[in-house]
């Protein structure tokens, strides 16, 4: 008999935690770069269609599949997946639904660690009266693990995502989610308001705040039938929902058996669009080109939204005074806290559902045996961070990894349960009626934009399983100490995607223990 006996305290903590598993770091620091990258205003048209398309049917079906699973006491993804599956494999592909969490969290801990790093600083006045190259050496140093802070404050992270893993649903993450979102949206709007209102000619600014968000959102419609550009739209969705992780299957099969999935769908899916669409595009980029300019910003995103956040906000927050900029860098770095804290406990959850029913875990084991992992896997993005290990564990699990747990998903809900079955499974108990067009979409508009989602990114998965960045600079190099240097590299980066390797086959033979346990008690 499993000792998980969860359940949600109530409707408003559920689609708070469900909307904060999807609000992160990607509405506010990736979502705008990717705008700029792919025609501005233009990029919502493509962007929106894959919401509907895309985002809201895998939605539906990811909440349906949760609540169908919970009702048979299954609370993780392989077993979910094995009980709506005509074959034994599905319980192995469900895997991902834990690995793709376990994965992430390794290094989006540390990540999320940087902003309880940079509250400090803020607050200890680490940023005053430094030059916009001594803001970027605080985050080489950061990242170079220079002192004791960034060890600190990985580790203090850890922790308090595993004191609240430990208090359950309703009294760790329902809370979190209670008290993190509504100072996440209130800090958004504060920074927002401070950035549109930015003058010219005034604390050093060189535009009007209006002059970036309009930058951002001017459409460039040359770009709206490029397939760069709809991939990325695709890409986005997949990773602002956060849909193909598993973290919605965990959540929604606590719910109850006649809970309306269809209004708890829109209602998380349409608050997560507005914190990164409206939120998300008014902090970041007006404030950047208010003090910078187009060119410069242009410049700067390049290299994505992680440098603009940390090495570049700090400093232009220094120009508002010694106050304002102390209160920004607490509203900052304090939105970004609550928005990675509400996801990353959304990652544990699935292991949290699968150790207690399959092995009878108490919460405060299943809590730390989770912290004791991410911190192991964690440890090499954070002492190679500078070997690209970290940006290795984020494409293999945090991209191609969702791309296909999204497309295995898909098809096993409208092809193999059956679309007929699926539908019903949906609509059971809304309140709100569902156009029958998203019967046909899920069945086949979602599982084709999928696939070419997934065909279109080949050559990159490619060009990345080859190395073939690295291999071009190595043919470049003269120098024996970098071709040295960049032959370390690979190999660092070889061995990382053997421990994800090892990680994954772990989790199946966890699996393969628990159907082998399952069996014997059903004699």
């Amino acid at each position: 008999m499993s000792s998980n006996k969860e359940s949600w305290g109530s409707r408003l903590g559920l689609v708070l935690a469900m909307a904060g598993n999807a609000v992160g770091f990607g509405n506010f620091l990736r979502f705008p770069v990717q705008a700029i990258q792919n025609g501005g205003g233009a990029f919502i048209v493509p962007y929106l269609v894959c919401f509907l398309l895309l985002g809201l049917p895998l939605l539906f079906v990811e909440w349906s599949m949760g609540r169908f699973g919970g009702q048979y006491g299954d609370h993780s993804t392989p077993f979910i997946f094995d009980r709506m599956g005509k074959s034994a494999i599905w319980k192995y592909i469900g895997v991902s639904g834990i690995f793709i969490n376990i994965g992430v969290a390794a290094y989006y801990c540390y990540l999320e660690s940087w902003t309880l790093g940079y509250l400090w600083y803020s607050v200890t006045g680490e940023f005053s009266g430094q030059t916009a190259d001594g803001v970027n050496a605080v985050f080489t140093n950061y990242v170079g693990l220079s002192g004791n802070i960034p060890w600190v404050f990985w580790i203090l992270c850890l922790a308090i995502n595993t004191w609240i893993l430990s208090r359950g649903l309703e009294g760790g993450v329902e809370v979190a989610a209670k008290v993190g979102m509504p100072l996440l949206i209130i800090f958004g709007i504060f920074l927002a308001i401070r950035a549109l209102t930015i003058t010219a000619g005034s604390d050093g600014a060189i535009n009007d705040g209006l002059v970036g968000a309009n930058f951002l959102w001017k459409p460039d419609f040359s770009t709206i039938w490029t397939p760069k550009v709809w991939l990325a739209a695709a890409g986005q969705i997949f990773f602002t929902l956060s849909v193909g992780w598993g973290m919605i299957h965990a959540y929604a099969a606590y719910i109850k058996p006649n809970d309306d999935v269809v209004l708890n769908s829109l209602s998380a899916g349409w608050t997560n669009e507005f914190v990164e669409v409206v939120l998300g595009a008014s902090i970041v980029i007006p404030i950047s080109v208010g003090y910078l300019g187009i060119d410069r910003v242009v410049e700067l995103t390049q290299s994505g939204g992680l440098g603009l956040g940390f090495r570049t906000m700090p400093y232009l927050f220094q120009q508002w005074g010694t106050v304002l900029a102390t209160l920004a860098g607490v509203a900052w770095f304090g939105l970004l806290f609550f928005a990675g804290i509400t996801s990353s406990l959304a990652m544990g959850t699935p292991w949290m559902g699968f150790m207690r029913d399959e092995f009878n875990w108490s919460r405060n084991k299943t809590a730390l045996s989770f912290a004791a992992i991410v911190f192991l896997l964690g440890l090499p993005t954070v002492v190679f961070y500078n070997q690209g290990v970290f940006d290795e564990f984020d494409y293999w699990v945090g991209t191609v990894g969702l791309v296909l747990a999204g497309l295995f998903e898909i098809i096993l809900f409208s092809w193999v349960f059956g679309i007929e079955k699926g539908w019903a499974e949906i609509i059971r108990g809304a309140d709100i009626r569902l156009p029958v067009f998203f019967k046909y979409v899920l069945k086949y508009v979602t599982p084709v934009i999928i696939i070419l989602v997934f065909i279109g990114s080949l050559p990159d998965i490619y060009d990345n399983l080859v190395h073939k960045t690295l291999y071009e600079k190595i043919a470049k190099a003269t120098n024996p100490t970098e071709i040295a240097t960049l032959q370390t590299q690979m190999s660092y980066l070889n061995w990382s995607r053997m421990l994800l390797l090892g990680v994954f086959l772990g989790i199946c033979y966890l699996v393969f223990l628990a159907n082998k346990k399952r069996l014997k008690q059903n004699g």
